[in-house]
């Protein structure tokens, strides 16, 4: 009986310990990631080429979807009459299929009249090489406007433009729909763009770079705040990298890229690198010019933008409009695959200097701004150079770790019970018979 008894508690103590241990989503596939890493939360979703059979979209969801050249494909919304809503795309192109200057895409959103509400770009310009580009349309609610402003249907439009000298492949959609928070109080905000603002570059940091490895897409994005950054490896020909940055109410950014140099040639390589800045609904804020190459050290810097204010909304410029909200800026870096040629395939030096200015300002959503905030957790994985979802492995981690210590808790617990269990009944057993085979000084044999 006691050996049995010990197996039992023995056996509830490891059943207890796996089952802290074996929490679900612990595991990560291993092997190299792919060339755009898409947010393995997105749902599959075909687009229509009639409005009436488009597929609904959700607020905070996002999706996959694809493209052929010259195809017109709808998605539909629907909207209540106070929510203004965010609809993305991020144009991923198979392979390194060939793209030519006006290639891309435009996003729409229109009401049931077929009345545009807005509508984005994404357009492969002088740096005519494949590589992910985002736009986004917004449908928003405004006293002053009569179109777009009832509840109701709405379709998001998605057009195609493709040279005939193009590949003819499909491009891969990464879509997003998000919701804007409501305003605390929205009769106190000013309705105009603000006419000045801080336009000179600042001192750029002096402190000595540090290394970060930069993220294959959005979802991966690795996380930076102000400072100098070396991308580990450098950057290769035909690669894009993806960094995101908190910038809350009232902070403005600023970014430069830098190129080292590399002895291998010296040959002139036009449209080398692009820089370039998208805001945390994945609208395109700005474009630094393309960076041309020689095997010198060279930079690029993003033009000065405005502090981040809901009133940018109301100017014309597109990049001043789209500082309008705070949260995750993200930059993403692509070196032309044609520096492959006279460079070779090797990463050539990478750094980035990032400088975040000005005193955050309260929010103006009434309560939680779930992507459109900055929050100490944002500012944290900054500091720590964390992805999204090395922060989520982390918090798994600690939950393992806690709950390891846990199991081990019932597990010195276990063997403790036992251990008293055993004493008391060696007190309480009878004793053996005089003359009997009990080993002199023995404990009792139990019978």
């Amino acid at each position: 009986m006691r050996q049995r008894n010990r197996g039992r508690v023995a056996l509830a103590a490891v059943a207890a310990m796996c089952a802290a241990v074996a929490l679900p989503g612990q595991a990560y596939a291993a092997g190299e990631p792919a060339a755009y890493t898409f947010d393995p939360g997105a749902k599959k979703v075909d687009g229509a080429e009639a409005s009436t059979d488009a597929s609904a979209l959700m607020p905070g969801s996002v999706y996959r979807s694809s493209i052929k050249p010259g195809q017109k494909l709808y998605y539909r919304l629907n909207l209540d009459a106070k929510t203004n809503g965010y609809v993305s795309a991020v144009v991923v192109p198979r392979g390194a299929g060939k793209v030519a200057y006006g290639d891309g895409i435009t996003v729409s959103i229109r009401d049931s009249s077929d009345l545009q509400c807005s509508s984005e770009d994404a357009r492969f310009e002088s740096a005519e090489f494949a590589r992910p580009i985002a736009a986004y349309a917004y449908r928003t609610v405004a006293k002053d406007s009569s179109t777009c402003q009832e509840a109701g249907t709405y379709n998001v439009l998605i057009e195609r433009e493709s040279k005939e000298t193009s590949a003819p492949d499909e491009w891969d959609l990464e879509l997003r729909y998000e919701s804007e928070p409501q305003l605390k109080s929205a009769g106190s905000m000013p309705t105009d763009a603000p006419e000045n603002w801080p336009s000179a570059s600042p001192v750029p940091p002096t402190t000595a770079p540090q290394k970060r490895s930069g993220g294959t897409s959005y979802y991966d994005a690795t996380g930076l705040e102000t400072g100098e950054w070396k991308e580990e490896g450098g950057i290769r020909p035909g690669q894009t990298l993806f960094y995101r940055v908190p910038v809350d109410w009232g902070q403005q950014v600023f970014a430069t890229a830098t190129l080292s140099n590399n002895n291998a040639s010296d040959e002139y390589i036009g449209s080398a690198l692009a820089l370039s800045l998208d805001n945390p609904a994945h609208g395109h804020v700005d474009s630094a010019t393309p960076l041309s190459y020689s095997g010198k050290p060279t930079s690029v810097s993003l033009d000065p933008l405005p502090p981040v204010a809901y009133e940018n909304r109301y100017d014309s410029t597109s990049s001043v409009s789209a500082m309008r909200f705070a949260g995750w800026y993200y930059l993403s870096v692509t070196l032309s695959p044609q520096v492959a040629k006279a460079y070779g395939k090797n990463g050539i030096p990478l750094t980035l200097k990032v400088k975040v200015e000005g005193t955050a300002a309260k929010s103006p959503y009434a309560g939680d701004a779930g992507v459109f905030s900055v929050t100490q957790d944002d500012r944290d994985m900054a500091r720590d150079g964390k992805s999204a979802p090395q922060a989520v492995k982390s918090g798994r981690m600690k939950m393992i770790g806690a709950a390891g210590i846990g199991a081990g808790s019932v597990l010195v617990l276990g063997l403790g019970v036992w251990t008293l269990l055993a004493r008391r009944r060696a007190d309480t057993a009878p004793a053996a018979p005089s003359g009997g085979n009990q080993p002199y000084g023995g404990p009792p044999q139990a019978w």
